[in-house]
């Protein structure tokens, strides 16, 4: 089946991955490599993570849950320490990918997990334009997020819907994501995946060309 459509993650693939910094918070206060990254995958469809990404409680529930989580693996962290620590820098690169993408004609979808009131111009690092938010967003036929759909990667609902949206077949949709886990239920249901690697965007956007516009 031809490809018709691409569906992008937002955070660590048009922008920096927080997992960078959270590996810089880990490093400042000598905690082990991937603390919070494995806090955040324990339980992961029902820790507090998960829950505010669904806005099933409020930034005051998450500090105080994510604290007794991180407590009870070895080191407190507050849950508003880490929402404070989702400053992200643009990949340009993957902002052209998609602006390619989408000017040959293919339908593009966003899913990102996000969280309530905190959209993707709230987690931009300083000195990074708001306005670049709004070019990326110009160029999706349809977004989902999970703070407001209620549901949140890796649950294949979230895919379902956006394939629903976009009137396509899993199999004919291409899906980029920087967290393997994520891209596990696309792959499952048909989709073609793309991981992003972390730091370097690059042979994620090559293997993206290769796909959609084969020499």
């Amino acid at each position: 089946m031809a490809f018709e459509a691409v569906i992008f993650d937002f955070g660590g693939v048009f922008t920096t991955s927080p997992v960078q910094n959270f590996a810089e918070f880990e490093r400042r206060h000598g905690l082990p490599e991937k603390f919070i990254g494995e806090v955040i995958k324990t339980n992961h469809h029902d820790n507090s993570w998960a829950r505010f990404e669904r806005s099933e409680m409020s930034l005051e529930d998450f500090d105080a849950a994510f604290a007794e989580e991180t407590k009870t693996a070895g080191f407190e962290i507050r849950g508003r320490t880490l929402v404070d620590l989702l400053k992200l820098h643009f990949n340009h690169e993957m902002i052209d990918a998609l602006g390619r993408v989408k000017a040959a004609g293919y339908k593009t979808g966003c899913i990102t997990n996000n969280l309530p009131k905190i959209d993707s111009k709230g987690m931009l690092a300083p000195g990074e334009s708001r306005d670049v938010v709004e070019q990326i967003h110009a160029n999706f036929d349809h977004i989902i997020e999970s703070s407001k759909a209620g549901v949140r990667k890796p649950e294949p609902r979230i895919y379902e819907m956006m394939c629903e949206a976009l009137l396509v077949k899993p199999e004919a949709c291409i899906f980029l994501d920087d967290l393997g886990v994520n891209l596990k239920p696309a792959r499952a249901m048909g989709m073609t995946t793309v991981k992003v690697p972390i730091g370097d965007v690059g042979p994620a956007v090559e293997e993206l060309d290769r796909l959609l516009f084969p020499a």
